[in-house]
This record gives C-alpha cells, sequence and structure tokens, in this order.
C-alpha cells in the first residue's frame, strides 16, 4: 500500500500589556531540541527526588544543569516522538499534524522531492507571528526538501554531495520566523555552517553547540538589533548533537567532556540489560555521554542568559529532544526509528516560573501536541488551526484538567517504489504501534499487505522490553491494545484507519 504524499495562578495575570497597541503581550518561549537525545541520558532520574518515576537505570552522564533544570520544571514521564525520526519529528512540531497532513513522513533528501513540509501549512511560528511575537529559528532544520537554490551558486544545490541531504531554506519557506541562522543537516559539528536572515552563508569553525548557543544569547539579550523589544519572542534552538558523528575527539566540544567518560569500562556505562557491549557501536558511548554533557553545559548558559536579561520569571523554556537513541539496546544498530523505548520516548521539560509547580507528570504527550499546547499557554487557544491533529495538553500542565490522554500513536514510513528517474515519490505505511502506561504494541506489514509481525511488550514488568509476548500468549491484552490501536488511528484519520489495516490484518474489526 502506497500513499501521497500542583495547581496554577491565573494565566491572565502573566500576560503584559505591550508597548503599542494595548494588546495583551503573552510569555516569551525558548524551545531548544536536541538531536537523538536519550531520555535515559537525563542521569537525574537516578535521583532519589525522582525515584518511581521510571523503572528503568539512567546513564551514568554528567548533567548537573538540566538536572537543576528539571527541579525547577514540569518534567513528562511519558512523552514520546509519534515517528521517531528527525524530519517527522520536526513536521508534527511545527503543524501539530501527523506525516500524511503535514507532508514530511521520512527525513527529507533530494530523492524524495516530494516529501518536504508543506509551503501551505499554517506552523507554530506563523501563529506567533501574526499575534505580535517575534520568531527566531537556529540549528538544525532538516524539513525542507533540498533544491537547487544555493545562494551563492544559483541553479545548484548547496553542495556536491549526492543524493543531497543539506538545504537552503528561502526567505518564502520560513513560516513567520523573521531571525534566521539555519541550515539543513549537516554532520560535521566541528566545521558546521549556517545561512542568515538575509541567505548569507556563515562557516564559523567551531563546535555547532557552542556557536548556536552564542547567537541564541545575542538574540536573548538582542545584542546585535535580532528582534524588537517590544514584543514577546519565540525562540528555537535545534541542536545537532548528540547526533552522529560521535566516535572521535574531533566530534566533541572538548577533550574535557570526554575525560568524564574515557576511563569508565563499558560494564560501567552500559547499564541496561538489553544493551550488546560487543556491537561495534558499543565503545562510541563515551563520545556520545560526551557531547550530551556539552548540550548541558550550553543549555545552562541560555538559563544564565535569560536571568541576566531580566526575562527568566516570563519566559517559558522547554527541552526535548525529536527522538531517543538505542545505544546497542537489542543488538540493534539503528539508533532511531522503532518503537523501542529508547527510540520512541523522549526528554521533555516545561518550565515557567510561577506558573508551572515543579513537579514530574505522566501525561503522554506526542510530538503533535506540543504545538497546540505551547499555543494555548501563550494565550493563543482560539487561534489554534484547525487542521491541527494534536491535543492541546495546557490544562493538565496547569494541573486544570484530568482528562488524561491514556496511549501514544507510534508510525513507521519507508519509502514506496522508486520512479523512472530513481525517485522516491511515495510512501509505504509499513507500521503502527500504540504504547500505554503499561504496554507497548508494534503491527508490521510486509510490502504485500499482509502481515509481518506482532510485538507486544509489558513496560511495568520488563522495562528493558527483553521479553516479547505472542498476540496468543494474552489474546485479552492483544485484543485490547488492537482496540486501542484502531482508535488512535481513527482519531488521526490514518491511512490504517481508511484502509481498514488492522480488520484486514486480523479478519475481524477490532
Amino acid at each position: 500500500m502506497a500513499s501521497k504524499v500542583k495547581p496554577l495562578l491565573p494565566l491572565l495575570g502573566a500576560f503584559a500589556v505591550s508597548c503599542g497597541g494595548g494588546k495583551p503581550a503573552g510569555p516569551n518561549i525558548v524551545y531548544v531540541f536536541p538531536d537523538q537525545f536519550r531520555n535515559q541520558a537525563l542521569s537525574f532520574w537516578n535521583d532519589p527526588d525522582f525515584a518511581g518515576a521510571q523503572n528503568w537505570q539512567a546513564d551514568p552522564s554528567h548533567t548537573p544543569r538540566l538536572n537543576a533544570f528539571a527541579r525547577e520544571s514540569v518534567v513528562l514521564s511519558r512523552a514520546t516522538s509519534a515517528c521517531p525520526l528527525s524530519s517527522p519529528y520536526r513536521g508534527m512540531f511545527l503543524t501539530g499534524m501527523y506525516p500524511e497532513r503535514n507532508g514530511i513522513y521520512n527525513n527529507c533528501m533530494a530523492t524524495r522531492p516530494d516529501n518536504t513540509l508543506d509551503p501551505d501549512a499554517e506552523c507554530i511560528s506563523d501563529v506567533f507571528s501574526a499575534h505580535g511575537w517575534d520568531c527566531g529559528y537556529i540549528g538544525k532544520l532538516h524539513a525542507e526538501v533540498p533544491m537547487k537554490n544555493d545562494p551563492d551558486n544559483p541553479g545548484n544545490y548547496v553542495s556536491s554531495r549526492r543524493p543531497e541531504w543539506d538545504a537552503y531554506t528561502p526567505p518564502s519557506r520560513r513560516h513567520g520566523f523573521n531571525y534566521w541562522y539555519s541550515y539543513g543537516t549537516f554532520d560535521v559539528h566541528r566545521n558546521p555552517h549556517y545561512w542568515d536572515t538575509e541567505g548569507k552563508r556563515h562557516d564559523p569553525h567551531e563546535f555547532s553547540v557552542k556557536h548556536e548557543t552564542d547567537k541564541a544569547i545575542s538574540y536573548i539579550m538582542n545584542r546585535g538589533g535580532e528582534r524588537d523589544p517590544r514584543k514577546p519572542f519565540f525562540l528555537c534552538v535545534a541542536y545537532n548533537p548528540p547526533h552522529q558523528p560521535y566516535g572521535k575527539v574531533e566530534d566533541l566540544e572538548s577533550e574535557e567532556d570526554l575525560a568524564l567518560y574515557a576511563d569508565k569500562s563499558l560494564s560501567e556505562l552500559y547499564v541496561r540489560e538489553n544493551a550488546d557491549t560487543t556491537m561495534p557501536k558499543a565503545p562510541s558511548i563515551r563520545y556520545y555521554l560526551a557531547n550530551v554533557t556539552a548540550v548541558d553545559r550550553n543549555f545552562g548558559r541560555i538559563l544564565d542568559a535569560l536571568k541576566e536579561a531580566g526575562l527568566e520569571e516570563n519566559t517559558i523554556v522547554v527541552f526535548t529532544s525529536d527522538h531517543g537513541e538505542t545505544m546497542c539496546s537489542h543488538g540493534t544498530a539503528d539508533p532511531k526509528n522503532s518503537i523501542w523505548t529508547e527510540s520512541f520516548t523522549v526528554p521533555f521539560m516545561i518550565r515557567w516560573p510561577s506558573h508551572l509547580p515543579p513537579r514530574v507528570d505522566s501525561v503522554m504527550l506526542s510530538s503533535t501536541d506540543i504545538m497546540p499546547t505551547l499555543l494555548s499557554m501563550a494565550g493563543l487557544r482560539r487561534q489554534i488551526p484547525s487542521r491541527v491533529q494534536g491535543r492541546d495538553l495546557s490544562r493538565i500542565l496547569e494541573g486544570k484538567s484530568e482528562n488524561r490522554p491514556d496511549k501514544a500513536l507510534y508510525l513507521r514510513c519507508t519509502n514506496g517504489p522508486k520512479d523512472a528517474d530513481g525517485l522516491v515519490r511515495t510512501f509505504f505505511q509499513e507500521a503502527r504501534g500504540i504504547k500505554t502506561p503499561e504496554w507497548t504494541m508494534e503491527v508490521c506489514m510486509k510490502r504485500d499487505t499482509t502481515l509481518k509481525s506482532v510485538m507486544i511488550f509489558n513496560d511495568v514488568t520488563d522495562p528493558y522490553q527483553m521479553h516479547p509476548i505472542s498476540p496468543e500468549e494474552r489474546p485479552e491484552v492483544f485484543q485490547s491494545l488492537l482496540d486501542d490501536l484502531q482508535e488512535e488511528l481513527e482519531r488521526t484519520s490514518d491511512v490504517w484507519a481508511r484502509e481498514k489495516i488492522l480488520s484486514r490484518l486480523f479478519r475481524s474489526k477490532p
């Protein structure tokens, strides 16, 4: 089957009056999301203050700033990335819509010309911009198909690599972001490049996280007139590390970060029962965690800048990631794009001093929920676009509602057939899955749309997902999970619901 492409203060008092028009000016928002940052890499999960929130052991990472931030934030223990890949996550975060509707079903690259953010989609930044926010984007975008639009070499891609992955995003496709310092995707951490608001390329020759943090601090402090100081701002900071490469010193900000892990044995670093330390990738955990530490330090610098600028109290700060990293669990070399907990779940911490009482919350936020939730928290609930499929969870974060989502949808899409030019213009909806507080289930089908596999885990008794349960072992659990999955497929108008895939795979409607 192929398809086209604790109680909260009243919010009213949070809004100051803007200088010019007398309209309510909502809070600033700083949204920081490094790529491929494991939820398990947050070492605070091992601290007594967070005991019981997770039933797995966190990595022995050095994350002092994130640990302190967690104690000031609402920390979500069950946040998920519905389609745990870089580009699909960005499409869902920006639009609040699932891949079929936002246009991004797989990672963006030149040989998938129709796999790109819908230029007509109303993104979170479009809404903020239209209602008085200054909007800035710094770092990795990876939500546009590469086009032959290099500003310095018109009519050509931005590099000679084939197939091309990197991209320049012209002003017409920036969706309300008026400050721009970004690129498509490029995995050389110490030699990044960016295109600015005017389309000028910059090659700073320094570690990307440090450089992007410098730019974010300059934006917050408005050192170069990057934003209108009369407006609130919405700033996205999209780090690439700890995304690969992570195998040598040249992939890191400093050898001091590596020194924190260099002398630890693999058995000390891999604290999970499901990790295969015989894999060639296994030693790279030292470099991965070194970049986790670099992200931690630089995120702390952003927090310090907000405090120095006097903006801390009226700024919502989010720290999250686009997807996780399996890091040798289950013997898989794929760090993402799976329903395994270490890929599918993500960090999600949100701080708004005096408005969100710090706590751990188990609400099952998904990627599409972020856009409507942030818009609502900023006072723009009525401006949430009608096509948004995500749920507004702001009242839950504010402690005002008990109608809590108890399931999260998982999607995996693969390429459809290539056309005569070698291009992929359709996609195959290979797998769908569901996660509940107790269970994880994935249903996968073959290209001929017959059943390939069913995978079920009890995440309470089997937190490392080492003991799969067959449908025959627990038929009542299987049927209940099928019902949950069907409900989410119908709620989101998924192609599996429209084409009655579950009914066909199991010969009876769940």
